[in-house]
């Protein structure tokens, strides 16, 4: 998801510290269950991770683990982290900041075109069309821009908001994973690339055979729930205000953004030790399983972490899949997540309530497919 790696001044011993695996494993446990459990948290999901994230990093001070260099370090690359992707001076704050601008400004206008197409497609087969050509471009013009435009378009939909909620879950899952498909797409895929030392297309080649029928039955799938949808009934459309928008929440949308990014970051970082002391030594078919922390931290880092040259196929498709797939969960697990819950103001409980079921049930579908095939 983001650049969360190994920072230098980071140094982690072979054998584990058990202070720090007491705090990871409370951050871990709280950033899962607290915002479930308290809706002042919920309600500030952006500043709760940050506190984690900067509770983790002391943990690792305090133990030596982390020295001055890297927290200089760590602390540039969180705040630059949601202003940049690739090293371009442009990120997922400022895309989504000019988007929302973009859509506040022409919202009756963009609106019309999108209802226009909508009624002459009908819903499901436009949303249909929508999330398959998002989901399967996503890799080519970014997830961050992909998110971005996911998230306007769904914030349009004629829909009552839980049906709304449920099918932007439902979607998210579809750009998560097509996402992965190139070094464009997603710092996943370019971090895999990197680290295997692989051409561009490498994931396409080992993946894209999971990946591109996934995107399509996600698609099918948030179709199928639409399909008792009347689109013409006043009733399940919203009130104005949920979908007009002031420049003060546009503004708004782009700090909380911000912030969750560079939370995500320090978090990232904090998990690294876990990572190395524990993950890399399981078997693929049980990583793929641990891998479900991806719907809480950042994958970038679990891939910085897992990922090293060698790897037969076989690992590799446990070990990414179960990252991608376990993304959509939550809304910290990607970047499309992260938008459309701040769009649609989204809850996390609301996002689990989809998430975790349909999440569980692709992992167990992909493992068993990986089972047969990989």
């Amino acid at each position: 998801m983001f650049y969360a790696l190994t920072v230098a001044g980071l140094t982690i011993p072979e054998e584990p510290v058990n202070s720090v695996v007491a705090v990871l494993g409370a951050i871990l446990v709280a950033v899962l269950l607290l915002p479930m459990l308290s809706k002042r948290i919920e309600e500030n999901l952006e500043a709760f991770f940050l506190v984690m994230g900067i509770i983790g990093i002391i943990s690792l001070v305090s133990t030596g683990l982390l020295k001055w260099k890297g927290i200089r370090e760590l602390a540039v690359r969180a705040l630059l982290t949601p202003l940049t992707i690739h090293g371009l001076p442009i990120g997922i704050t400022q895309v989504v900041l000019i988007a929302g601008y973009i859509f506040y400004k022409w919202h009756d206008t963009i609106s019309a075109r999108i209802l226009w197409l909508m009624r002459r497609l009908g819903l499901p087969r436009f949303v249909f069309a929508f999330v398959t050509l998002l989901g399967l471009t996503s890799s080519i013009i970014s997830v961050i821009v992909a998110a971005v435009v996911f998230a306007e378009v769904m914030s349009a939909l004629p829909i009552s908001r839980q049906k709304r909620i449920e099918i932007t879950v439902i979607s998210a899952f579809a750009l998560g994973l097509g996402a992965a498909l190139t070094p464009v797409g997603e710092p996943l895929a370019t971090i895999a690339i990197s680290k295997l030392q692989e051409h561009p297309l490498y994931l396409l080649e080992l993946l894209g055979a999971y990946i591109i029928p996934g995107v399509i039955a996600v698609a099918a799938y948030a179709a199928y729930r639409l399909r008792d949808v009347n689109e013409d009934e006043g009733e399940t459309i919203e009130d104005v205000h949920e979908h007009g928008e002031t420049l003060r929440s546009v503004l708004m949308r782009g700090l909380r953004v911000y912030v969750f990014v560079a939370a995500l970051e320090l978090l990232g970082t904090s998990f690294t030790p876990i990572a190395e002391w524990f993950f890399v030594k399981l078997m693929p078919e049980v990583l793929y399983w641990v891998n479900t922390i991806s719907a809480i931290v950042d994958n970038a880092t679990l891939t910085a972490a897992e990922v090293v040259p060698g790897l037969d196929s076989s690992h590799l498709k446990y070990m990414l899949m179960g990252l991608l797939v376990s993304g959509g969960m939550l809304i910290p697990g990607n970047i499309p997540n992260i938008v459309a819950a701040a769009r649609l103001r989204i809850t996390s409980k609301e996002w689990a309530r989809h998430g975790v079921p349909l999440g569980a049930l692709m992992l167990a579908a992909y493992f068993i497919i990986l089972k047969i095939i990989a």
